[in-house]
């Protein structure tokens, strides 16, 4: 299967693309991990396939419209 069909059959069944359906599942891991755990940002960044704290807080910010920091403030289990 060619990359272009790839990307149109995936689009027709998820409604998104498959670099931003990952994107977005890495960003479902860095929220389950900063819920559940006190790992730094940095190997919460390595944890979820992100290459660096940078890229995670770049990206966290874009999709979930909050900082990681903020995210854990507001649902971390205490």
């Amino acid at each position: 299967m060619s990359v272009r069909s790839l990307n149109r059959h995936f689009r027709a069944q998820t409604g998104t693309t498959p670099q931003q359906w990952l994107l977005r599942a890495r960003v479902r891991r860095a929220q389950q991990l900063l819920e559940t755990t006190d790992l730094p940002v940095e190997r919460i960044a390595d944890a979820s396939g992100f290459g660096s704290a940078v890229t995670l807080r770049h990206h966290f910010a874009r999709v979930a419209g909050t900082s990681p920091h903020a995210y854990r403030t507001a649902f971390q289990a205490r």
